[in-house]
């Protein structure tokens, strides 16, 4: 039997759920409506369309066909109606109706459904400091703001440019602005580290040591007091500074806007996120929801989460498509795989990091390892980072993350761990995982197998690996003996600089030399990425030390890091 399906909200969520029902289901009516007078675009492309890497804006509203998704694209190609410019008030679940106010005309009327499917998104934060909203301090929610802003820029009147927040959006805009436009930008972050919830401190430091290399400034564990200006912004007022600048862009979160479905007394969890089931219904069978206003469940903890991701509000739009058409589609959960461009390098990862299981109160630790992306003899390689996750005792994978410069190679091994999580992997999967090989693409032994066998050594007690950060600390305190196992050619700068504190025994040397090593001193390994290293700790364990300790990553995760002996 046909029937009407009302959509609220038409950006993501909303029109691949419309689309894909009216695909089951021909004869039923849909309509959609969005406050906005724009629908239906790549909200995830708006820095690149500040950065200019997309020329216009329009771009973000096409197909890959060339045709723009507009209300006569929806009604012409897709039979949905859409109405823009209109509100929704309030949902009268009884009567089953929304009351809805056009904006420019300001009529107000009432629209029945059969089914309702609620889509309305997440609003971007605004601190709460004084001067919030002086001409000049820009969100990063819609179209409208990303055209505001690059055309603040092109008219040439930005010099300087501040971003507050230091998550995806946030070094994404601060990409967009310092790359393209060559503005001098900060960054302020309340949190000790960039991407603070997202990598660990190590592949944190990577990625701050290469935005830094390439001249933005960061100021972290900072706190924004006040923003200030005469008619428009001019400073920056933070608990340990004053930083002028021209603009200013607030990317410091989003909550799901779920106002709507709370005053109709459907479900909402205290974090704000409206609940709903595998089948993606709310606590009224007739009212779906997803997308940036829903919790899910997180996969791996098997809680529920807040991921504001475009990729998945498609995904369950296509889910809620099918269950209003009376299918029986389940979105059983996420598990938060996540990429973002940084300059020339990539961030990716799945899953949760090591300070997140162990908040979680799970038994964890992690293996990081530094390799080549591709065959060593095959041109154009370059070195990955990867940090895996692993619970003891089950060898259970909970995340795993990386950097390198070639993103498409890293988001390849990242996809390809984040497909197995739902399903509880463990370190041998991941250490036995078939991943496509030719010298181009891939080594015979892979980067994603040597980290999963890197795992399997730590938890066997193989390997007493310690985080590449933790050198700086150890170098200082002096007490170590520092070993550096490779060839006597590398190790000669560092073996000039500290007579007496850096040592060389070739890993292919060390069996033989032995009594060289001393026996009553703590002992760092060190070599390139952390190999040769881990076979200089298998020989000194066979010796019988136990005070060995091997610099995972070795030499290029230090120099990704910014550290330099001294």
């Amino acid at each position: 039997m046909s029937h009407h399906v009302l959509i609220i909200g038409a950006v993501a969520l909303g029109p691949k759920a419309a689309s894909r029902f009216k695909r089951l289901d021909p004869d039923s009516t849909v309509t959609m409506i969005d406050k906005d007078t724009r629908i239906s675009y790549g909200g995830c492309g708006i820095p690149y369309y500040v950065s200019g890497d997309v020329s216009d804006s329009s771009e973000l509203t096409a197909t890959s066909y060339h045709m723009t998704r507009d209300t006569a694209f929806f009604r012409d190609v897709k039979g949905v109606e859409v109405k823009t410019g209109v509100e929704a008030l309030a949902i009268d679940r009884a009567a089953k109706t929304v009351h809805v106010k056009d904006l420019a005309t300001g009529r107000e009327e009432d629209l029945s459904y059969d089914k309702l499917v609620i889509a309305t998104g997440a609003w971007p934060r605004r601190l709460p400091v004084p001067g919030n909203e002086l001409p000049g301090v820009h969100l990063v929610a819609n179209l409208d703001n990303a055209e505001s802003i690059r055309a603040a820029v092109t008219a040439g009147g930005v010099e300087r440019a501040v971003v507050i927040g230091a998550g995806f959006i946030g070094l994404e805009m601060a990409e967009a602005l310092a790359d393209m436009w060559d503005v001098e930008t900060t960054v302020i972050e309340a949190a000790p580290r960039i991407l603070p919830r997202n990598v660990s401190p190590a592949l944190s430091d990577m990625a701050l040591a290469h935005i830094r290399e390439k001249g933005v400034t960061v100021h972290l564990a900072e706190t924004v007091q006040a923003i200030e200006g005469d008619g428009k912004v001019e400073r920056i007022v933070t608990n340990k500074r004053v930083i002028e600048t021209d603009l200013v862009v607030m990317a410091v979160g989003v909550v799901p806007n779920s106002d709507l479905a709370a005053r109709a007394g459907l479900a909402v969890s205290p974090r704000g996120g409206i609940l709903v089931d595998e089948g993606l219904r709310t606590s009224d069978p007739d009212i779906f929801a997803g997308g940036d206003c829903v919790e899910i469940t997180n996969l791996i903890t098997g809680k529920p989460f807040f991921l504001p991701m475009g990729s998945m509000a498609n995904r369950q739009g296509r889910v809620i498509g099918t269950n209003l058409a009376g299918g029986r589609d389940v979105f059983k959960g996420a598990v938060g795989s996540y990429a973002v461009k940084l300059f020339e390098k990539a961030v990716s990862g799945a899953g949760l990091t090591l300070e997140d299981a162990l908040r979680e109160g799970l038994d964890a630790t992690s293996a990081l390892v530094v390799q080549l992306d591709r065959a060593h003899f095959y041109p154009g390689k370059e070195l990955m980072t990867l940090e895996l996750v692993v619970e003891r005792g089950s060898r259970r994978v909970l995340g795993i993350q990386g950097l390198c410069a070639a993103g498409d190679a890293l988001v390849g091994r990242i996809g390809a761990v984040a497909a197995m999580m739902p399903f509880s992997p463990t370190v041998d999967d991941v250490s036995n995982l078939e991943y496509p090989y030719s010298p181009p693409f891939a080594s015979a032994m892979d980067v994603i197998n040597t980290v999963g066998n890197a795992a399997d050594n730590i938890l066997a007690g193989r390997n007493l690996g310690i985080p590449p950060e933790s050198f700086a600390p150890l170098w200082e305190e002096g007490t170590c003996y520092f070993l550096d196992c490779r060839e006597a050619s590398d190790a000669a700068p560092l073996l000039e600089r500290f007579p007496g504190k850096w040592h060389n025994i070739p890993q292919g040397h060390l069996a033989r030399h032995l009594d060289e090593v001393p026996r009553d001193q703590p002992v760092v390994l060190v070599c390139n990425t952390g190999a040769r290293s881990y076979e200089s700790f298998i020989t000194l364990a066979h010796d019988g030390r136990s005070n060995v300790q091997n610099i995972l990553g070795g030499m290029a995760a230090l120099r990704a890091l910014g550290i330099d002996p001294k």
